[in-house]
Parts: structure tokens; sequence; C-alpha cells
């Protein structure tokens, strides 16, 4: 995992010269979608974002999720700073409310709380040129402050995409995240991939995919899921919106909703 930082922190440093040349239109959120938005908060900006997440759990107590809470500061127009906080209650800690990273153990069978605080860096590391997409790395810590999880976990990610003529946008990630169990350390990767659609005038909608698997885990899971989102845009600086999803696999949760806001200052 250390080379991983080390290797997604050399990227972020050297890709000055590709930062993004262009302030943002409207507030971009990470919040609105598994896949995270592949532009940072701009220099000078601050970003917040919340939500609340339902989850019902194939197998265990359903799992609520709140305020999923996340500042993104801009300390110029391609490197951001990120601290969160978020709060769980259920049997099965919330693996797929998005925003950039995913922690914790899948199917906990007693009911169980947990609450962290999140922190990292997302920098950009190329912007769109023909086919060569724009890309973002995102590398961020979660530590538990109350629950039975102990251990700080860390997760990173690497997402690109393609703004497809005026309306259309192709954003796809993969993460990669460390788990541990009481049995044994393993590896949980999530890939994703996200069409979004302009559908009216402050009005977007999406279809995604993503999925979260484990590797060298005593029992594996394979977790996918399909996920449409609708969000509105009250103005250029403050987006609401709601999304929900299905699993497709034994191991995905049967449904999750989610709904939240994201303010620009």
């Amino acid at each position: 995992m250390s080379l991983l930082l080390i290797s997604f922190a050399g990227l972020a440093w050297n890709s000055a010269a590709l930062a993004q040349e262009a302030e943002p239109e409207h507030i971009e959120t990470d919040r609105d979608s598994f896949t995270p938005a592949t532009v940072t908060a701009g220099n000078g900006r601050l970003i917040v974002e919340s939500g609340y997440s339902f989850i019902d759990n194939r197998s265990v107590p359903e799992t609520h999720s709140l305020p999923e809470l996340i500042a993104r500061y801009g300390l110029n127009d391609w490197f951001e700073l990120r601290i969160g906080s978020n709060y769980e209650v259920g049997g099965a800690s919330n693996s797929i409310s998005g925003g950039g990273g995913d922690d914790g153990d899948f199917d906990s069978a007693e009911l169980e709380t947990e609450a962290k605080v999140t922190y990292g860096f997302k920098a950009a590391l190329t912007e769109q040129d023909g086919w060569m997409p724009r890309s973002i790395a995102i590398v961020q810590g979660a530590t538990p402050t109350s629950g039975v999880e102990t251990a700080t976990h860390a997760v990173g990610t690497y997402a690109w995409g393609w703004e497809l003529g005026e309306i259309w946008l192709w954003d796809s990630a993969i993460r990669y995240g460390d788990g541990k169990t009481e049995e044994d350390n393993f590896d949980r990767w999530a890939p994703s991939t996200v069409l979004k659609c302009g559908v009216a005038e402050q009005w977007n909608a999406h279809i995604e995919y993503f999925g979260i698997f484990t590797d060298g885990r005593s029992d594996e899971l394979t977790q996918s899921y399909v996920s449409p989102g609708l969000h509105y845009l009250v103005t250029p600086d403050f987006e609401v919106g709601v999304r929900i999803g299905w699993g497709l696999s034994n191991d995905a949760a049967n449904f999750f909703s989610n709904a939240g806001v994201g303010v620009q200052f």
C-alpha cells in the first residue's frame, strides 16, 4: 500500500504543468455518484458535501449512514485538501456511498455503530486532449473515532473521463483499499463507470455500474451494483441530488438510496 501512496503522491506533485486551466462553471461534487468527479475544487474554493444513505442488506440488519460530510479546499487549480466525518449504524459498514473512499468490514451480522474521520488530497493529473482523458488521483485515509473498528484504512483512487459533446460525460475509476478482519488482511478493489447527461437546464441524470471485490480474504466477497441518479443545480454553487441502486450479486445489498447536497463557497 505504501508504494501505491508514493506513486499517487508523485503523480500528483508532478502534474502542475497539466493542471486544470479553466475554473468550473458550476459546482462539481464527488458525492453525486460512486465514481468521483474528474475535477478539483478550484483555486481558493471550498466545497462542502453531505448526504444520507440507507442500505437494505440481504442477510444482516439495514445500514444508515450520515452525515457523509466532506470539505474540499483548493490550494490551487489542480490540488485540493479533503477532510470529513461520518457515522454509521447497522449490520455492515457503508462501502457504497462513494465520495472517493470506502473502508470497514462488509458483513457484520450484529447491529454496530461506527464513527470516523477522513482526510487526504485530490490532484488533477491530465486535461482532456482528443482521446487523452481528463484524470485525477485521490489519496484518502479513514480513522475510527468510535465503534468496534480501530484500524486506520487508506484508499487510493484513480479516475478518468471524457466530455462527449455538449451534454454527455463519461467517467470511470478504479480504487484500491486495504481491509482487515479478525482472521486476515486482504485487498479491496472497486471499479466503476458512470454516464452522465444534461437532461434539461440545471438538471442532469446518470446511470452507473460499480463493484467492490476482495482479494486475499478467507471468504472472498463480490459486490456489483447498477445505480441511476438525478441531480439539480439550484444555483451554480448549490446542488441537490438523489441516487438509488440495486445489487446484482448475492454478496451485494438488495437496495440502497442516497440523498445529499453540495455547496460551493
